[in-house]
């Protein structure tokens, strides 16, 4: 027996795919023998087996269940919450071996996928490939594995708690936070956690649901905060919190609405982790501003720019010892008090732990960073077979100048005005881009740039493409 994957659903970082057109249960069922076999023949036994709130996510998880007990593994499914409550249930228990959540992340109501660990690690990149090689050859181990069922939500919320044990109760007393699950399957776990926090809280779309039927649970996009900023103004809250539809990524707003992006956020957890842990490294993305990695430098940590990618800034943080790093998407990892893998949970504490120890509110944290003038993430259709040429044919032609060029991960270029960023998407067949200044004029010039070089290799900057 052999199976074929959808040529487009073994991404970089993850498997992903459109329910009944290009991932359904067969997939599901031969993902579990691969990923079974790998384990047993690495002398792995039982897999955490966790799902979101997605429609189709039930039925994935029965069909994913067969294939790894089929390969002769014994699973224990942890049921349906947030992907870090998998990850959690993957890191904290001895003998597990693995764990795999069934989550289509922040993709529309349709859409469906895999993220997986493999020992203690990140299972990405050619791990992926492995899988679909395995199937297209039958190479499957046969046993028979056997499926219990734990509860570890109250256990996991419990966890999350830890970083405001030490803290004086009265200085949390007076906290006022709005927190904004977007329908997704972090709603149960935040409900559990808000009923154990000190002071003042306020929820929205707790009640999870697959179609996501009042906004789109991705925080990055500004138009997904409309209710969230709403509700932190009407009750004169601190601060607000958002999460992706599987509560790995998180977004922020301050008192007065202002958006707090993942690499200002990073800004924060740094200043208050560099205190207690000087010296130490801090990793960030590429699409990240250059304020935080100068704020890094100026507080006394070293700052490394790292490629864009979950799984690679998780691999990047066990090389180098690093207890923090983040990506302008909202991916956030701790590694000093907790696991090092992406929790929005754990970051929303974190965040009331950092302004607390720091003592300064959330609203003047924000306030105090410098202006800098950037654009979003843009994102635009280019050919598969074109994104990774086109990006070496700028650094071909970069390498001839004096301009100060970081190859990390595309093509990062910073001038006298500040920084401009091309880079292939490992996800989606476009190139990214973004760009920052100190003046509205820097970043036209920046801009002029980007769009100069496009050019020399036969591309536009064009309709922009969905995330």
């Amino acid at each position: 027996m052999t199976h074929q994957f959808h040529p487009t659903v073994l991404r970089e970082y993850d498997i992903r795919g459109i329910i009944g057109e290009t991932l359904g249960a067969d997939d599901a069922r031969a993902i579990g023998r691969s990923f079974g076999t790998l384990l047993r023949r690495a002398g792995g036994k039982l897999v955490a087996v966790g799902y979101d709130g997605r429609v189709s996510s039930p039925m994935l998880e029965h069909a994913l269940i067969e294939g790894l007990t089929s390969a002769g593994c014994d699973v224990r499914r942890v049921g349906m919450g947030p992907t870090p409550m998998l990850y959690y249930a993957e890191a904290s228990a001895e003998e597990v071996d693995g764990g795999i959540q069934i989550t289509g992340s922040h993709n529309p109501a349709n859409y469906n996928g895999f993220k997986m660990v493999f020992q203690g690690r990140p299972f990405f990149g050619a791990d992926i490939q492995t899988i679909g090689t395995m199937s297209a050859a039958g190479d499957w181990d046969d046993g028979t594995g056997t499926v219990d069922t734990r509860d570890i939500n109250a256990e996991y919320v419990e966890r999350l708690l830890a970083p405001l044990a030490a803290i004086a109760p009265e200085k949390l007393a007076n906290i006022k936070i709005g927190w904004d699950a977007g329908n997704g399957a972090a709603g149960p776990a935040l409900e559990r956690l808000v009923a154990k926090l000190p002071g003042e809280h306020h929820l929205l779309y707790t009640e999870v649901d697959g179609n996501f039927p009042n906004h789109h649970p991705d925080p990055t996009v500004e138009e997904n905060l409309v209710d969230l900023r709403a509700l932190v103004a009407s009750k004169g809250l601190d601060f607000g919190i958002a999460f992706d539809g599987d509560g790995d990524r998180i977004g922020a707003i301050d008192g007065e609405g202002r958006i707090i992006w993942g690499d200002q956020l990073l800004m924060i957890y740094a200043e208050d982790l560099l205190n207690r842990q000087p010296g130490v490294t801090i990793i960030a993305d590429v699409k990240a501003s250059r304020a935080l990695f100068d704020h890094v430098s100026k507080l006394g940590g070293k700052p490394v720019m790292w490629k864009t990618g979950h799984s690679l800034i998780k691999s990047k943080m066990r090389e180098t010892g690093s207890p923090l790093a983040g990506e302008m998407s909202g991916h956030v990892f701790f590694a000093d008090e907790y696991y090092g893998y992406d929790d929005a949970l754990y970051a929303g504490v974190r965040l009331i732990s950092s302004s607390v120890q720091l003592g300064k509110s959330v609203t003047q944290l924000r306030g105090e960073m410098p202006a800098m003038l950037n654009t979003p993430e843009m994102r635009f259709q280019v050919d598969e077979s074109r994104k990774f040429a086109a990006i070496d044919e700028v650094k071909q032609r970069l390498s001839g100048t004096d301009a100060d060029v970081n190859d990390t991960d595309g093509v990062r270029v910073t001038t006298d005005d500040g920084w401009w960023l091309l880079r292939a998407s490992n996800t989606q067949d476009v190139l990214v881009a973004r760009a920052e200044s100190f003046t509205a004029e820097g970043l036209d010039r920046l801009m002029g740039q980007i769009d100069e070089q496009l050019a020399a290799s036969g591309l536009e900057r064009g309709p922009q493409a969905a995330h």
